[in-house]
């Protein structure tokens, strides 16, 4: 069940963030929503991969993951690759901002802390469910 809801998360992240990318007009908000909706992302496809890890162990490695990916664009790299396949853009980004690391680290500590809620209320729903 775990993989699915990372699944449907992923899924629903990238075709948000993919009309933000193309729909929304250039600015601080569709800036910020882009990066959140990238968090969000990496949260359901992690989860898709290893769906027991710990709420915290995911939202850690999503952030380091995000964290490391701005540091990379410091390198000029992702820019120069755009140039040549545009569509890494969506996964690298181009230019670093250190907005988007204060983003990066709300996101993946509101999505970690809504996954240790839901997962502490599954097993509740269950056990109730079997008594019924």
């Amino acid at each position: 069940m775990r993989r699915l809801v990372g699944l449907g998360v992923a899924v629903v992240a990238i075709v948000a963030g993919l009309v933000v990318h193309l729909a929304a007009p250039d600015g601080a908000a569709s800036d910020i929503a882009g990066d959140a909706l990238y968090v969000v992302a990496i949260w359901g496809g992690l989860v898709l991969l290893v769906p027991r890890w710990p709420s915290w162990a995911t939202a850690g490695v999503v952030l380091v993951w995000s964290v490391a990916v701005e540091l990379f664009q410091l390198t000029g790299l992702p820019l120069r690759w755009a140039a040549e396949f545009a569509p890494i853009v969506l996964v690298l980004g181009t230019s670093f901002d250190p907005r988007d690391l204060v983003v990066y680290a709300v996101t993946a500590i509101a999505v970690g802390g809504a996954d240790a809620v839901a997962r502490r209320a599954l097993p509740r729903r269950r056990a109730g469910s079997a008594a019924a």
